[in-house]
């Protein structure tokens, strides 16, 4: 069982976020607008594959050949 974690946009992710993800949340984390509080990250684990999901509605996963996909969702849903 691996924990989930939390972190600001903007911020350096946790040690815990995977390689794969990292160049794809900070290539999302230079296009929100610097105003107000940074929204949230939160990392989550299903069926052993790392979920970064930001608080906007944006998801990056890795698909089956291990490279990042950006999708959104509505968080509101």
């Amino acid at each position: 069982m691996k924990l989930g974690t939390r972190w600001a946009a903007g911020a350096e992710p946790p040690s815990s976020v995977p390689e794969a993800l990292r160049a794809e949340i900070a290539r999302i984390d230079q296009t929100l607008a610097q105003q107000g509080a940074a929204p949230s990250w939160t990392l989550t684990w299903l069926e052993g594959r790392p979920i970064a999901e930001l608080a906007t509605g944006i998801e990056v996963t890795l698909d089956a050949s291990g490279t990042a996909v950006t999708s959104t969702f509505d968080p509101m849903a």
